[in-house]
């Protein structure tokens, strides 16, 4: 059954088609995958690499993909839905391949792998522009650059180069001959580029020049790094900014680096989990001293992880998941330091409230659950056990302000009285004096 590319166009004769999306899981336990079946098919109406559907639900999904080309095998690691992979084709069939102005699926990429840039173009109106690099797909296909984006330069030299080397193996070209030139049709349009990179190259041999060019060289280098980070895993990942941290505590200059692993941890795109490592790195049995000290370290002027807003960077501020792995990180340097820090878990708690690194929120539901996932379960039973008194007056805290709350609110109540409710107190009350000047009259 085909249905129509773009999916919010309802249009029946919508001449744009491509096939439903058929997965298939296999395995059990954790060798389990969807095998997504008909991804050729899908991917030959959008006009795109099969891999580059696939690779966007990995990214999507947070799950390992495989290709296995030869059988046409595109696989998923985890069992997902076809539905759920059809809706999330729809977000890769608007970033990756709609036109933006027009909305037609009639468009080319072209990567240029040295510029670190995607165009796209529009055969249907013309549409030029370059694609938002800021997903992580992007990664991908400036590795992997489309064939079809090639114009078939690189088949016709591939076609010279099996051409020559037959004759070679044939013997009917001698080592001091040389070969016609080639007809005019198979010059290729990428020959007069190489051609111009090298008359620039020979432009201008400065100092400055070179330079300029070895920092080109340098800033290409890094983005190769970044790609090569991006494909690892998370715990790889964590692992390199737990490196990068350790490295700058032994060469002393962690008090004012406090931006720089921000923005690695930012690169590696392990936003949340920037205060476990932190934990681990910074806090030992001087923890309460060292909240303090370290404090700018997790909550920064510039917003980094917070998740409401897309310019906000903290690594703690509103942001629920990065506290708790901060609790998490507090568990294992008690853990570490479990004589000497057992007592005062009330007292650090409150340290981290106090410093604005913990919601009251966040804290209530991390006391009403003890994990095993970085501490033994006794002993993270035993941290909550020994947080309960802080937890107890976190509590009546809330209460008393919600208490304070509503008396404000019975304040601010504006009373308005009627006319009508007026009259007669004003009429009741003159009777009574009437009466009591008659009395004082008679008495007199």
């Amino acid at each position: 059954m085909s249905v129509n590319v773009n999916r919010s166009v309802s249009d029946q004769f919508y001449r744009y088609k491509m096939p439903r999306l058929i997965a298939k899981v296999e395995g059990k336990g954790n060798g389990i995958k969807t095998v997504i079946v008909n991804m050729v098919d899908v991917a030959k109406a959008l006009n795109r690499p099969p891999t580059y559907p696939t690779k966007f639900f990995g990214c999507e999904l947070g799950a390992q993909t495989q290709f296995d080309v030869k059988n046409d095998r595109y696989i998923v690691n985890g069992s997902h839905e076809a539905n759920k992979l059809q809706d999330m084709l729809d977000g890769f069939i608007k970033k990756f391949v709609l036109c933006p102005e027009c909305e037609n699926p009639e468009t080319d990429l072209h990567v240029n792998p040295k510029k670190q840039t995607i165009g796209n173009s529009c055969k249907a109106c013309g549409y030029r522009g370059m694609l938002d690099t800021n997903h992580k797909l992007c990664t991908f296909i400036l590795k992997n650059p489309p064939e079809s984006g090639d114009t078939g330069t690189g088949k016709k030299e591939k076609e010279k180069k099996n051409r020559k080397g037959k004759d070679k193996e044939n013997g009917s070209v001698s080592s001091n001959e040389t070969l016609p030139p080639p007809p005019p049709e198979e010059i290729t349009p990428p020959q007069v580029v190489e051609e111009e990179d090298d008359d620039d190259w020979g432009e201008d041999t400065t100092e400055e020049a070179q330079r300029r060019r070895m920092d080109e060289i340098s800033d290409h280098a890094k983005n190769l790094t970044l790609s090569e980070d991006l494909e690892r895993t998370i715990e790889e990942r964590v692992n390199l900014l737990f490196d990068f941290v350790k490295k700058k505590k032994e060469e002393g200059v962690i008090d004012t680096s406090d931006k720089d692993i921000v923005a690695e941890a930012e690169r590696l795109d392990v936003k949340a989990m920037g205060p476990l490592v932190l934990t681990e790195v910074l806090f030992d049995e001087k923890i309460r001293e060292q909240i303090r000290k370290y404090r700018r370290h997790f909550l920064r002027v510039s917003h980094l992880f917070c998740t409401h807003c897309d310019n906000c960077s903290q690594f703690c501020h509103n942001n629920k998941k990065a506290q708790r792995y901060l609790l998490h990180g507090f568990e294992c340097v008690v853990a570490m330091h479990q004589s000497q820090l057992i007592s005062k878990i009330p007292h650090i708690l409150k340290e981290m409230y106090d410093a604005d690194l913990l919601e009251e929120e966040v804290i209530l539901g991390w006391a009403e659950k003890a994990s095993k996932k970085y501490v033994s379960k006794d002993l993270a039973k035993e941290i909550r056990v020994k947080a309960e008194p802080f937890i107890k007056w976190l509590k009546e805290a809330e209460e008393e302000s919600s208490g304070n709350e509503e008396e404000d609110e019975d304040e601010n109540i504006e009373v308005v009285y009627s006319t009508t409710a007026s009259v007669p107190k004003v009429e009741t009350v003159k009777p009574a004096n009437n009466k009591d000047d008659d009395i004082d009259i008679d008495a007199i």
